[in-house]
């Protein structure tokens, strides 16, 4: 993922220089990155930056008129459009920079940061008071990972920039595998690796002569938190104000942005509110590769009804045949704390890029306003750990109940945000910058002011869409919401589309033992082209006994992967048997172990950071 990466050390500067020039380098991952460092060898401050050509923060860092305030930012920053204009009036000259403007906000306020709106993270250096500063969004969802050693204070954008350049760091942190394991990704701003944290949301850490002299925070949730709750007609009132009154801010910068849309309401919301000339906001949706599923087919009528472009981009067998490349990738980009399952994410981003590098989102918005989960504990098949490693997995179990409980909407977006989606976030920045208006500050600041009622169910967004696009309402979602249906033939048509979706994960990945066994019996009618891709995209429990099960072979039987000190070797190599059989169901727990596996090939084997190559065959994936 673009960002900063760097130290702050009194070391002497041929040698931080070196280490910065490896830290930089470790995280420049596509041709289309640009890239630059700035060193200030007075303070100690050694920072280097990656961006995506043309995006907010490609040209770094910025300055103010004096040159003693820089700056070195990294993400997007949707500001009031009145901000500018404002400090330009009051005197303040601008280059070609789209960021330009922040230094000079932070000359004029002084609760900078805490009035930026948007997900970043950045290191700001003063030399009036010879003040260094790092910090992040309020979300924490454009992580800055850090690392404190006696020789200097080290932070990058990816775990790996500091691994470069401290390999003695390449030590799994047991409590965060553990966690991991029994959740999907590590809790309480840890990384996967000994000795290198997250900064935790709103952090504002200020150093000085090298060291820290205050590490706080600009924001708490607290201060949302503690808000007076509205009547429901006033809540709805004020979400609409809000919603429509700062969409534009998203829909701004010279760069193209295309609208990922799906079946659902959130990404709808944003078409209903944003009155967008005909032609002008090219829209795509994922598609499966055995039918047209319930998002493409609502997402084209939604699409047609505002008057714009819209395409199918599918994950078949051209992603199968390179799903090593993938599976590798994904791993390596998001330091391990994202598993192979989002690997077809990797690939349609990069697919997304060739329409336009800015995708325009309706991400998080379940998380929002409807307090959707996306990532819960679970227990792993029996024997599959060590005892020893077991314990940590259920401490981790332990720790996500202790900590989720607290205000809903302050879970979603202060611990979900910056523990869960932030790495799924980080994958497709590799490619594009994603944007969404459901973390708009002052959207969600709203929606802590929510009615209970309102907040657990689909009815606010709904009348949202109604109110703002009376024709978009009319389109029934890809679950059987909304719609201009009433009555009998409304139920019917919902309880089907409920049905079909429950079908398809009980198919999928849900599938119990048992049924597994049974649909092995029947494998010749090739049951899954009637069930599967009516709702879902990707369709892993069927590609790992199929077109992968080579490949989860060679990498899961290997005696390098069965000999990892955690794992029970004969239940691996039980459970792979099993799903390449078609005798059990283990779709999870082959992603899990995949991805610990390449975890370890890319990051902890000193020997060997290489994949083997993948036994896939072309010609069986494109027989789908």
């Amino acid at each position: 993922m673009p960002g900063i990466v760097g130290l702050i050390s009194k070391k002497p500067r041929e040698i931080a220089e070196r280490e910065l020039a490896i830290m930089l380098e470790s995280v420049r991952h596509e041709d289309f990155y640009v890239a630059g460092k700035w060193i200030n060898e007075r303070l100690g401050v050694y920072a280097g930056w990656v961006a995506r050509e043309g995006s907010f923060a490609e040209k770094m860092p910025v300055q103010n008129e004096t040159r003693d305030i820089t700056l070195m930012f990294s993400g997007e920053e949707f500001a009031d459009p009145s901000t500018e204009n404002g400090l330009r009036n009051r005197g303040h000259r601008f280059g070609a920079g789209a960021a330009e403007y922040l230094v000079h906000q932070f000359e004029e306020a002084p609760s900078f940061p805490s009035g930026l709106n948007g997900r970043f993270h950045a290191i700001l250096i003063d030399e009036r008071s010879d003040e260094v500063s790092l910090f992040n969004d309020r979300f924490g969802m454009h992580p800055l990972h850090f690392s404190e050693q006696k020789d200097g204070f080290y932070f990058a954008c990816e775990a790996k920039a500091i691994l470069a350049v401290r390999p003695e760091l390449r030590q799994l942190d047991q409590k965060a595998l553990g966690e991991f394991v029994a959740c999907g990704s590590p809790l309480e701003n840890r990384s996967l690796f000994l000795g290198i944290s997250k900064l935790a949301p709103a952090s504002l850490w200020t150093f000085r002569n090298t060291g820290m002299v205050k590490r706080g925070n600009y924001f708490l949730p607290e201060e949302w938190e503690e808000q007076a709750s509205l009547d429901s007609e006033s809540y709805f009132r004020e979400l609409h104000r809000i919603f429509v009154q700062n969409l534009p801010r998203y829909f701004t910068g010279n760069s193209k942005i295309g609208m990922s849309l799906t079946g659902g309401l959130d990404t709808r919301m944003i078409l209903a509110c944003r009155q967008t000339p005909p032609n002008s906001l090219p829209c795509y949706t994922f598609g499966s590769m055995f039918r047209e599923n319930h998002d493409v087919r609502v997402a084209r009528r939604v699409a047609e009804a505002c008057r714009q472009s819209f395409q199918v981009i599918p994950a078949g067998s051209e992603f199968l045949a390179q799903f090593s490349k993938y599976a590798e990738r994904t791993v390596f980009l998001t330091d391990g704390c994202v598993d192979t399952s989002r690997s077809p994410d990797l690939y349609l981003n990069e697919k997304v890029r060739e329409i336009a590098p800015v995708r325009m989102t309706g991400n998080y918005g379940g998380e929002v306003l409807r307090g959707v989960r996306a990532f819960k504990p679970a227990a792993p098949p029996a024997g599959l750990f060590q005892p020893d490693f077991v314990k940590h997995i259920n401490e981790g179990r332990e720790n996500f109940v202790r900590v989720a409980r607290r205000h809903p909407v302050s879970f979603s977006v202060f611990q979900q945000g910056p523990w869960h989606h932030s790495g799924i976030l980080g994958l497709e920045q590799t490619q594009v910058s994603m944007r969404s208006p459901f973390l708009d500050n002052d959207f969600v600041r709203t929606v802590f002011r929510s009615p209970h009622v309102a907040y657990s169910n689909s009815d606010i967004s709904i009348r949202l869409i109604r109110e703002s696009n009376e024709s978009l309402a009319e389109i029934p979602t890809d679950r059987g919401l909304a719609g201009n249906q009433n009555g009998l033939s409304r139920i019917l048509a919902r309880t089907l589309l409920e049905t079909e979706f429950k079908a398809e994960y009980a198919y999928d990945m849900g599938m119990p033992q048992w049924l597994t066994r049974v649909d092995t019996l029947f494998s010749a009618f090739h049951l899954e082209r009637f069930i599967l891709g009516r709702h879902k995209v990707f369709h892993f429990r069927i590609w790992f006994k199929t077109c992968l099960a080579n490949y989860l072979r060679e990498m899961l039987l290997d005696p390098r992967s069965l000999s990892r000190p955690y794992l029970e070797r004969k239940r691996v190599e039980a459970l792979v048997r099993a799903h390449v059989s078609g005798a059990g169901n283990f779709t999870n727990e082959m992603h899990k172990l995949l991805t610990l596996e390449l975890l370890h090939r890319r990051f902890l084997d000193v020997s060997s950071d290489s994949v083997p190559s993948s036994a896939i065959s072309t010609p069986a994936a494109a027989n789908w």
